[in-house]
């Protein structure tokens, strides 16, 4: 019942000091690096990943060396390591990999990006970001399993990745398991408070378990943060529905669907708000986009019309 977006991260030219080079990285592969930094920062993805790509080729230097956690900063190196002896790439090439995949994962490419990140994961199985974005690959395949997995070996290399916390916090809420999520959530904030997505979460959390006027202050401050956010308006104005507050949930689902007319459920509560009011013909129309966008709804829709008429003559 909310728009689900996975907080992603883009790796910058700087590498780990905890991760020396093997081989040195040539010039002109630097300079693709960063020209697709920039392209993927400014929605050009299909070139960005053309300059990742001329990175990749330009850096890959090939050696023979015994695997050791002593490079990868993971407790993860041995276990995922297949053998003995491993094939390694300079460590930059892992880092151009992983924001290669990101670029494809964007496009919708999750085969390509899933088969970035395991490249780069081959390469630098200590590399939290590159399990944080598969992560999000696996949740858009719909491989759940593997998607927590990931963000567990995530926080477990990185402990103040907020963004890994706020990614399985999602998961957790989705898998309906609220207490953890709420946990996950609650360290994803003390971690960064300046984000406007993990508020959003978290006050979706605690309308799951009824929390209302908690997620009212949440989906409040995600709007400080992003005024033109319209699910935390979608949100605030469903939490103030529950509390019986229905002309300020038409407002907040008013302001919701300005900035995005897409989304079923604003019509589904600002229709049920509108019954229980008794201004049933314009609660007709909002029912009919409901439909429109989502003739699943149709069954839950007429049973919460009937029990806002009951809750009405009450």
């Amino acid at each position: 019942m909310r728009c689900r977006v996975f907080s992603l991260a883009l790796l910058a030219f700087v590498l780990s000091p905890f991760v020396p080079l093997q081989a040195q990285t040539p010039e002109a592969a630097v300079h693709h690096f960063k020209n697709a930094v920039k392209k993927t920062g400014s929605g050009d993805l299909d070139g960005a990943i053309e300059d990742y790509s001329r990175a990749i080729a330009l850096s890959s230097r090939f050696e023979t060396r015994k695997q050791s956690g002593r490079n990868s900063g993971s407790s993860f190196a041995e276990s995922d390591a297949a053998s003995e002896s491993i094939r390694v790439i300079d460590p930059f090439t892992a880092n151009a990999y992983s924001n290669r995949g990101l670029a494809r994962y964007k496009k919708g490419d999750y085969a390509g990006a899933l088969e970035d990140f395991n490249e780069a994961l081959r390469i630098r199985p200590g590399l939290a970001v590159a399990y944080l974005n598969r992560a999000a690959a696996y949740r858009a395949t719909g491989d759940i399993k593997s998607a927590l997995k990931d963000l567990d070996r995530a926080i477990a290399i990185n402990k103040d990745l907020f963004e890994a916390y706020n990614n399985r916090g999602s998961l957790l809420h989705d898998l309906g398991r609220e207490a953890e999520a709420l946990s996950d959530l609650n360290r994803a904030l003390e971690l960064n408070d300046r984000v406007a997505q993990t508020f959003f979460e978290r006050g979706y959390v605690h309308l799951a378990l009824q929390n209302f006027d908690a997620a009212i202050v949440d989906f409040e401050r995600s709007i400080k943060l992003e005024p033109n956010m319209a699910w935390a308006y979608h949100g605030r104005g469903t939490a103030q529905m529950f509390k019986g507050e229905m002309q300020k949930a038409i407002d907040d689902l008013n302001i919701a669907l300005e900035n995005d007319p897409s989304i079923a459920w604003a019509y589904f509560n600002r229709g049920l708000a509108k019954v229980y009011l008794g201004d049933e013909p314009t609660a007709q129309k909002d029912f009919e986009e409901c439909l429109r966008l989502r003739p699943d709804l149709k069954d839950v829709l007429a049973a919460k019309v009937e029990l806002a008429r009951q809750l009405r003559k009450k």
